[in-house]
């Protein structure tokens, strides 16, 4: 799974309450193919970005703040509640403040609360997925963590223990005063600045690039996309996305996979449709072959089954024999399934197929009884106010 790295510039200071400095146009990128090796680097436009199957925003340390509190059981308002419950704590308005919970933190237990500023991270948000670069997880470089570890840069020192973070300037005595004795804790440093952070510390330090620190960032458990700004793939993004992710190497065999099923299963079915066109072809020229033997006077072959009963009705009505639908064998019909003790009809009316018959006399018993016993044969019954039609049922 290959996975794009974006490293957020810095976040500049000295802005009006609530003002959310300008997003660059320009990122620094790092396209890892496993999350563990650096595949591609540079510095590019949002649009000029590499695609990958997971894009991660990684912010700067001195751009989150990390504060421990006990947590209110607050459940949807965790936000609102953070943001009063922190407030004296905010050098900016609560409502212009980003917060993110520790992963599994829950209500009523002490946990670890990181804090940005919304509308500068917003607005980034924003302007890469408005080139549809989706970001899935924002990431800090450094966070809370039982291991101690400081990193120096040009001007700074990122110190991080299981009691929190701390961004320092190494000019004057505070860094010196915090860090006391430098014993137990990883010292590293980006490679230009060892030597003057050996002899700011006056212990070894290990040479420790950004491309490192921010595949280490990728082992975070923290997601800073929480609350408003969490992520919200819907309809044509998640389609994008899906479809993105199964264009990448990885997934190959099962796209070949895929397309063989699709190709054997389309090649199955018109096999199939060809065989029952093939079968049904053979039994229309058999009816033809069968209606030519039988009637040897038979013009053009239409529909073999019709010709060949219109046919069969012509001989017997010639033969001077009663069908099925003339009239003597529905009175057989009507006088064998007529009710007992009913008077006889006073009037009946037939058609070819259909015999209409009075009900007048008949209550409503009888006339199911009728029904009974004309179904039983073979034979449908009509009921319509003061008429009741007898018919074959349809086959």
């Amino acid at each position: 799974m290959s996975i794009l790295i974006l490293l957020a510039p810095p976040r500049k200071r000295l802005l009006a309450a609530g003002e959310a400095a300008a997003p660059a146009g320009e990122y620094d990128y790092l396209l890892s193919p496993d999350g563990r090796q650096v595949a591609a680097r540079g510095r590019r436009p949002v649009r000029g970005l590499p695609r990958a199957t997971q894009v991660v925003l990684v912010l700067a340390d001195a751009d989150v703040a990390w504060r421990r509190v006990e947590l209110p059981r607050a459940g949807r308002q965790m936000r609102a509640a953070l943001a009063g419950l922190l407030e004296e704590q905010l050098l900016d308005d609560g409502e212009h403040a980003h917060f993110a919970l520790a992963p599994d933190a829950a209500g009523g237990q002490s946990a670890w609360v990181s804090v940005c500023a919304r509308p500068w991270l917003a607005q980034h948000l924003a302007q890469l997925e408005a080139e549809r670069v989706l970001v899935d997880r924002v990431a800090p470089l450094s966070w809370p963590q039982a291991a101690a570890h400081g990193h120096f840069d040009a001007t700074q020192l990122h110190w991080s223990r299981a009691d929190g973070v701390a961004s320092l300037p190494l000019e004057g005595s505070l860094a010196r005063s915090l860090v006391g004795d430098p014993a137990g804790t990883q010292w590293t440093a980006a490679p230009d600045c060892v030597a003057r952070a050996q002899d700011w510390l006056g212990a070894p330090v290990t040479p420790l690039g950004l491309e490192q620190r921010a595949l280490a960032a990728l082992a975070s458990p923290w997601d800073l996309r929480q609350f408003e700004l969490a992520r919200r793939t819907r309809g044509l993004e998640r389609l994008h996305h899906l479809g993105y992710t199964l264009s990448q190497p990885a997934w190959r065999p099962l796209r070949w996979g895929v397309a063989a099923l699709v190709a054997v299963q389309l090649a199955g079915m018109n096999l199939r449709a060809w065989q029952e066109r093939h079968e049904l072809g053979e039994r229309r020229a058999a009816l033809a072959a069968t209606l030519r033997e039988t009637f040897p006077k038979t013009g053009g072959i239409i529909d073999a089954p019709a010709q060949m009963q219109r046919e069969v009705e012509t001989l017997r009505a010639s033969a001077g024999r009663e069908g099925a639908n003339d009239l003597g064998p529905l009175l057989g019909a009507a006088a064998a399934a007529w009710p007992d003790g009913s008077p006889p009809v006073d009037n009946l009316h037939f058609e070819p197929g259909r015999l209409t018959l009075s009900s007048k006399g008949l209550n409503g018993a009888q006339i199911e009884q009728f029904r009974s016993r004309l179904a039983s044969d073979g034979w449908a019954l009509d009921i319509t106010p003061g008429r009741m039609t007898l018919s074959r049922t349809a086959p």
